[in-house]
């Protein structure tokens, strides 16, 4: 029986254990998950996890640091890649975190800081349960219902140049893009390890799937 190798990206920040733990409890018996910074275990995986929370400028500097820029931006290219919170607004061209910081440049596009100042009865960040509505199919939508509750923590939010890699919107004070497919690519601004039912039918959508 052939093993399946998922890495789960480690640069230091996010809930690695948690992530893990989830995509561990819906996995095969095939399919093996590790947590890793080594950037060949990244080369050599079949599906990509990148997990995280926390600051972009901190994340940028921790993936340059441990030479997994390349390999990361290599895996969003060619295999199945899954990219949660942080690691979906990695993947865009620049975040207006700390002044202004360059990202990996997958996603052509911004991350944006929230403006609420229409909405003094709403709080930053963004953090809770709410709802994603799904856009458009994808395979990683299966068995999720419309509309599905999932939790966020975050207070900056993706804006692609490429309106059609939105797959999911979210409402906080405004309908913000939070989930995007590009190819072999779902980003979902969610913490689907902290989602319940919900999160764990995505980690095994995720998968099963070929990148298709």
């Amino acid at each position: 029986m052939d093993q399946k190798l998922v890495a789960v990206v480690d640069y230091g920040m996010g809930n690695l254990r948690s992530v893990s733990k989830a995509a561990e409890h819906m996995a095969d018996a095939r399919t093996k998950i590790v947590v890793t910074q080594d950037p060949q275990v990244i080369a050599d995986a079949d599906s990509v996890i990148f997990p995280g929370q926390g600051a972009a400028k901190a994340c940028m500097q921790a993936l340059t640091d441990t030479g997994m820029v390349e390999p990361v931006k290599q895996a969003a290219q060619e295999k199945p890649f899954l990219g949660i919170c942080m690691g979906l607004q990695v993947l865009m061209s620049h975040s207006a975190e700390n002044n202004g910081v360059d990202c990996l440049d997958i996603i052509k596009g911004d991350v944006t800081q929230f403006d609420l100042s229409g909405h003094p009865e709403l709080k930053m960040p963004h953090m809770g349960w709410n709802q994603i509505h799904q856009t458009q199919d994808h395979p990683l939508w299966h068995a999720i219902p419309q509309d599905s509750r999932f939790y966020f923590v975050h207070s900056f939010y993706v804006s692609p140049e490429d309106k059609s890699t939105i797959i999911g919107e979210t409402t906080h004070g405004q309908t913000f893009p939070s989930v995007l497919s590009a190819h072999n690519i779902f980003a979902i601004q969610a913490h689907p390890e902290k989602s319940a039912e919900h999160g764990l039918q995505l980690f095994k959508n995720f998968l099963e799937w070929d990148g298709h």
